[in-house]
């Protein structure tokens, strides 16, 4: 399927690795130019010449963190006049509600709703001049279903879902789609972090956790950052212009629910 994205040009954060990568590689196999944004820059670096290499496609590297303004002005600067942005950033840690506090809580915030809010305020005006553009949100599974250890995952990504669910409608008639993927567990950095966080607390090996989290999941297994990547691509693509402030889960099945 001919996505019709060739020669247009994307942000997208966090994209050393994990499923920022893979919507970076996805986009770069149809056929678009990218900003690739992460804190790392060996990382990145490697990540973005594996990408022309592969692609051909024209990369630009920002090595910043967004989640303070100063990285943010910084990819702001590189993305100017990008017809897409894929706004993600790594999720807080897991706790207990009660460990938490004010500092955690803003922290999360700014990482998970402030960040992707002030990308959207820089670079959708442009988009709406130009008459096209895509905004698709990385979230999580949390949105729908709360995941009690990811208490301040829950607070920040919600509250990016209500902003997204009154924005989208206010833009959509100039051409701008803003969506938001809600990955399950992936095959990621993250999903090692947490098994690894299981197995300490069970006492039991990191394999046997990943085992077990996979059970929970009706498709059996974690998903991976290339089916992730190709749905990112599908919602940036010239085909789905008519999906507007969706909530659209990749988790293998593991939320049950009807809607």
């Amino acid at each position: 399927m001919d996505l019709g994205l060739s020669g247009k040009r994307a942000l997208v954060c966090a994209s050393s690795k994990g499923l920022g990568l893979g919507c970076a590689e996805a986009l770069a196999e149809a056929g678009v130019n990218l900003v690739m944004n992460a804190r790392g820059v060996e990382a990145l670096e490697a990540s973005a010449q594996a990408i022309r290499d592969a692609y051909g496609v024209e990369v630009v590297t920002v090595a910043a963190d967004v989640t303070t303004p100063e990285g943010q002005a910084k990819v702001i600067k590189a993305a100017e006049g990008v017809d897409i942005l894929v706004n993600n950033a790594g999720g807080p840690p897991p706790g207990m509600w009660s460990d938490w506090d004010r500092d955690d809580f803003i922290a999360a915030l700014d990482a998970n709703m402030l960040a992707p809010i002030a990308l959207i305020k820089a670079l959708v005006p442009a988009m709406m001049e130009r008459g096209w553009g895509r905004v698709v949100n990385i979230t999580s599974q949390s949105v729908k279903a709360p995941i009690p250890v990811l208490g301040l995952s829950n607070s920040a990504r919600a509250g990016l879902t209500g902003y997204v669910a009154g924005t989208s409608r206010q833009v959509a008639s100039k051409g701008v789609t803003i969506n938001n993927l809600l990955p399950g567990i992936h095959a990621t950095d993250r999903a090692i972090s947490l098994d690894q966080g299981v197995a300490d607390q069970q006492g039991t090996s990191i394999e046997e956790a990943a085992k077990q989290r996979a059970a929970t999941i009706p498709a059996g297994r974690y998903g991976t950052r290339q089916e992730f990547g190709a749905t990112c691509a599908f919602l940036c693509s010239q085909h789905a212009g008519f999906i507007v402030g969706q909530n659209i889960l990749l988790d293998g099945g593991a939320v049950n629910s009807t809607m």
